[in-house]
């Protein structure tokens, strides 16, 4: 996003937050609320470009949020949505992009406030691996010819009470309503959102065995210091990496592994 929806996207997670920083506020129901108007302005194009329309008053903006979602959605959603509407926004997609983006924040506000969140990152993780994994898992998921039904029962017979609530939901509403992106970005995004709860940065670490606790500790320490941030480590074994591991943090990939001192001694000599 770009000036104007970076502004608003910013005041609107302020202001989800305040909102959910009250535990009388049901986390969980608001992501519901939030994903509904997120589906609802992704099927009506006309509508977000009214709702985005700089040449209309943001007030009027949000009078027309107000009336169309009073009654169908709590206090609290209609509060969130009329608020986002009344700010500049650059293009119309970033309204709903930003929508979408509040509904999975709640979603794993909720698994933070319930002690699960730990475990949610680590099931993210898990189903990206899988599914990396299973050619014919990610063509079923991701196949434009099947249901929404389908593809939610395909789902639900892989993490209904195998994973925590808030992975399933989190996980059905990308697969069935991936607006123009891909599984694995759409699942690294909301590995980065779970992280953000608790201002932690995520550490991919791939390694050619599983590492002990302490390493794992040792390596967590590391990066914490390099990076300034607690960090979070999503782990991952490939016995190709021949000893060492590879770490990557966001873009920036840190590769201390014996196939990758090969490679370069290869390189070398070649040249």
């Amino acid at each position: 996003m770009n000036g104007a929806s970076r502004e608003a996207l910013a005041a609107a997670r302020e202001s989800l937050d305040a909102l959910t920083d009250n535990t009388s506020v049901d986390a969980a129901k608001l992501a519901e609320e939030l994903a509904a108007v997120t589906a609802l302005l992704q099927r009506e194009v006309s509508l977000r470009r009214v709702l985005t329309d700089p040449s209309q008053a943001g007030e009027a903006r949000a009078e027309l949020a107000g009336r169309l979602l009073r009654g169908q959605v709590g206090g609290e959603t209609v509060d969130l949505i009329s608020g986002m509407v009344r700010s500049r926004w650059s293009q119309s997609r970033d309204l709903v992009d930003s929508v979408e983006e509040l509904a999975n924040t709640a979603d794993l506000t909720a698994a933070q406030r319930s002690g699960d969140l730990d475990d949610v990152e680590d099931e993210l993780f898990r189903f990206g691996r899988i599914v990396a994994s299973d050619k014919e898992l990610r063509a079923a998921l991701t196949s434009r010819s099947a249901s929404t039904a389908a593809k939610g029962q395909l789902l639900r017979s892989l993490l209904g009470g195998k994973a925590r609530p808030t992975t399933e939901r989190v996980v059905t509403r990308l697969v069935t309503q991936p607006r123009g992106r891909s599984l694995e970005a759409g699942l690294e995004s909301l590995s980065k959102l779970a992280a953000e709860r608790r201002d932690r940065m995520v550490a991919v670490v791939t390694s050619a065995v599983p590492l002990s606790d302490q390493q794992k500790q040792r390596l967590g320490a590391a990066l914490a210091k390099i990076y300034g941030r607690p960090m979070h480590l999503n782990l991952d074994v490939d016995p190709t990496v021949l000893g060492g591991i590879v770490v990557r943090v966001g873009d920036e990939v840190i590769n201390g592994t014996i196939s990758e001192r090969l490679e370069e001694a290869t390189r070398r000599m070649a040249g």
